[in-house]
């Protein structure tokens, strides 16, 4: 099996002549931001306000402890940090060590990191002491009896584990680190079933960093806030931290992406750009307390992770005061964004354009023939910052690219003549309804654009008969509508009768992802217990 898929040589001698791949690698990429930023703020968490200089020194520190500990280059380390100024000096350090972190997300729990570690036979394990109430030290002392992990390290009260405080510091020189190496791997969006691993090297990384940086217009006096999970690659990269370090602003770290917590953070630190996902635009555009803090630094909302309906999309200029952008990309690359000067009906109703003149797009119907121009078909993407295969991954990749090197989303898609994506849904969400293909997102859609409807999300459901039905799940911004009104409501919008749901359930909330996407795995789970609990 091989670990990662590298790009052909003629893509990547084309990538190199085309200056999109320079030879810079994460570590060298610290160095010379803090020698042009030195004294400026790099990292703001709480009250503490690392700059330039100290986070590059703290990575070097990082570097040389992890390697005095007996972490050598390309060795494997799972990276379970809260959104905390240490993990920027942690993968940083790792990085120049020639390690490799895997990033896993807060919400991650024992069949998820057991799963890592196995997969990438990681020899070390690095997480906060405890996060929202959860012992993640219980969790990596079980972690480390299964899979054999050699090293944990605890940022906080280390209990029978290294305090990452306490990690000895050597002299010496740090390895050489190569820019067409992976730098780290990263994980797929997925909703369901353990997340694949995405491998990402240095130069085709940055490459997509220095571009999001140059059309989110960052710049020194940027301040960022980091709202999500910060290790998802969206907070990483889109710009995210990463962005934000090129340009030379600072990152603002946010304990949670709750109104009362990030409200404040804004008004302190005058953030003016942060990037959420659409469950949390929407929390935020329906919170009293955005009248109770000065908001008026936020310049920009980038909204990405999952398509923002545009009912919701033309809301936020008059409720938060900034302009939105739309955000549509993935881990395994391609990222697209609304720009400044798109039209407004553009921003509110597309997902964006790729960021590279070498993002190659295709849009294909179930049979591979690209589609007729502004019809929806499946995504399939290659380019200078794409990957060419999953990490350890040989099967899966066979189905996940072509044999050309094409990325399949699984995003079902339209393209405008001006080059920007409508994203239309999943192809593995439709419901076939007795024949007849239903696209569970153009009904949540439909049903956001209702007033009393606050969010909505719709799945399918066993059936004898047709095969699946459809059930729509609903959360309501006050007295909840009744099924009767939502199907009237659905009909009146010229909405197919197929289409309308056979189920209609209101709730007060959804299970979530860790960076706040519907599970629909887990709402499939849930009205599954409902029907046997009722026979």
């Amino acid at each position: 099996m091989n670990d990662w898929t590298p790009w052909p040589a003629e893509f990547a001698r084309r990538y190199r002549e085309a200056g999109y791949w320079v030879g810079e690698t994460l570590g060298d990429f610290l160095a010379a931001r803090a020698a042009r930023y030195g004294d400026r703020v790099a990292v703001v968490d709480g009250e503490r306000r690392w700059t330039y200089r100290e986070l590059d020194e703290r990575a070097s520190r990082t570097a040389r402890g992890f390697l005095a500990r007996g972490i050598r280059p390309g060795d494997r380390v799972v990276v379970q940090l809260p959104n905390v100024a240490e993990y920027a000096a942690v993968v940083f350090g790792l990085f120049r060590a020639g390690a490799l972190p895997v990033f896993a997300l807060p919400s991650h729990r024992f069949a998820e990191i057991s799963a890592f570690c196995g997969i990438t036979d990681a020899v070390g394990y690095v997480v906060a002491d405890s996060v929202g109430g959860f012992d993640f030290r219980a969790l990596a002392t079980r972690v480390r009896a299964e899979t054999g992990l050699r090293h944990v390290f605890v940022h906080g009260d280390p209990g029978e584990h290294t305090a990452l405080a306490d990690v000895p510091v050597a002299e010496g020189e740090l390895p050489e680190v190569r820019a067409g190496d992976v730098a780290f791997l990263q994980l797929s969006g997925g909703s369901t079933g353990i997340p694949k691993l995405i491998p990402r090297t240095h130069d085709d990384y940055l490459y997509s960093v220095r571009e999001s940086a140059d059309i989110c217009g960052l710049d020194q006096d940027t301040a960022y806030l980091v709202a999500l999970p910060v290790a998802h690659n969206f907070p990483m990269s889109s710009p995210g931290i990463l962005g934000v370090l090129h340009a030379g602003g600072r990152i603002v770290m946010a304990p949670a992406p709750s109104p009362d917590v990030v409200f404040p953070l804004i008004a302190k630190e005058r953030v003016d750009i942060t990037g959420v996902v659409p469950p949390i635009a929407l929390q935020w555009m329906a919170s009293p307390a955005r009248h109770e803090h000065d908001l008026s630094s936020l310049r920009v909302l980038q909204v990405g992770g999952a398509k923002f309906v545009p009912e919701a999309a033309r809301r936020v200029r008059a409720e938060l005061g900034c302009a939105l952008q739309q955000v549509f990309g993935m881990a395994e690359g391609l990222v697209n964004y609304t720009r400044f000067d798109d039209p407004e009906e553009v921003v509110v109703t597309s997902q964006g354009r790729p960021i590279s003149p070498d993002d190659e797009l295709r849009v294909v119907a179930e049979d591979g023939a690209e589609v007729a121009p502004g019809e929806v078909g499946e995504l399939l993407t290659r380019g200078p910052y794409t990957i060419r295969g999953y990490y350890r991954a040989d099967e899966h990749n066979r189905v996940a690219f072509t044999p050309d090197g094409f990325y399949r989303t699984g995003d079902l898609v339209r393209r405008l003549p001006s080059g920007h994506l409508v994203v239309e849904g999943r192809a593995k969400d439709q419901i076939n309804r007795g024949g007849e293909k239903v696209a569970a997102e153009e009904i949540e859609n439909h049903l956001l654009a209702h007033p009393a409807v606050h969010d909505a999300a719709v799945v399918a459901i066993p059936d004898d008969y047709l095969g699946e039905r459809t059930c729509a799940f609903v959360i309501a911004t006050g007295q909840p509508p009744t099924g009767p009104a939502l199907r009237a409501f659905l009909r009146e919008r010229g909405l197919a009768a197929y289409k309308i749901p056979d189920r209609i359930e209101v709730v007060d909330a959804f299970p979530h992802t860790g960076v706040g996407k519907t599970s629909r795995r887990d709402l499939r789970r849930a009205l599954a217990d409902t029907f046997r609990k009722a026979r």
